[in-house]
């Protein structure tokens, strides 16, 4: 199998079926927008509850992040596939258990699984900022609620971009376990076109798009931890630097007279 990895005509037929690839690249793209905005809602929430001083929240959160990060993200979605039915039968007290959509199911088992991790790269920013910021601007009338909106995490997401990057570019690769479900994503229809001819071009075509996706979250990573290190610059404000910068170089110029005459 592995001296037809060059075989032109193995490559040719690849590539005349490229449609399923296609389409399963599309439904990847999907469950990659659905799950990451799920995992960013929830894991804001829960880092949020992980750092207040209400022992149930913190609790809550604590549980949570435990389950998630122990238990493997195929037995999750397994679960799901085989229990959520039945669940949602006993719910809606349906004569049949409700059968879950592939799209809904891997959504809802990437979200799930990295909400927990982003919860802890949440936890971790809102304790970078100073305490004491949280004190004075409830000092200065704010609520709990207005400082974590308008001062807390603001900072906070400037701090965690380049991990929350990091957790994406998890999330993406992660989707593939809903080929365990026959979910239609990309490794399903990679999977499906080695069984049916036994060519290994399908994997070769399979990491090569998610290659496609993976590589910019992975730059964008990249180029946001070198900013986040980088020192700031004062913005340039027309009309206030630039009197601001007439008045230091009036005031050093007056500085070097009354220097001199010393020296004398």
């Amino acid at each position: 199998m592995l001296e037809g990895l060059l075989d032109p005509r193995r490559w040719a037929l690849t590539f005349e079926n490229m449609g399923p690839f296609w389409e399963g690249f599309g439904v990847t793209l999907k469950v990659v927008a659905a799950g990451l905005a799920l995992a960013l809602l929830l894991g804001t929430l829960l880092g949020v509850f992980s750092t207040t001083r209400s022992r149930i929240l913190r609790g809550i959160s604590r549980v949570y992040v435990e389950f998630y990060q122990n238990t493997p993200l195929p037995v999750q979605v397994l679960f799901m596939y085989m229990a959520g039915p039945q669940f949602l039968q006993v719910m809606t007290g349906a004569a049949q258990p409700v059968r879950i959509a592939p799209f809904a199911l891997g959504a809802l088992g990437v979200g799930l699984y990295h909400a927990a991790y982003v919860a802890e790269v949440i936890r971790t920013g809102i304790e970078a900022v100073p305490r004491g910021q949280m004190e004075a601007a409830q000092s200065q009338g704010f609520s709990r609620l207005q400082t974590y909106a308008y001062i807390v995490l603001p900072q906070t997401f400037k701090i965690i971009l380049p991990p929350l990057c990091n957790q994406a570019l998890n999330l993406v690769k992660n989707t593939s376990v809903l080929a365990l479900v026959a979910g239609g994503d990309l490794m399903y229809r990679s999977d499906n076109f080695v069984s049916l001819y036994g060519f290994l071009q399908g994997y070769i075509v399979c990491c090569l798009m998610y290659f496609i996706i993976c590589f910019p979250i992975a730059m964008l990573g990249q180029w946001l931890e070198r900013r986040s290190k980088a020192r700031p610059r004062a913005k340039v404000i027309p009309g206030v630097t630039d009197v601001a910068s007439a008045t230091a170089s009036s005031a050093g110029g007056a500085a070097e007279p009354a220097t001199a005459g010393k020296e004398a």
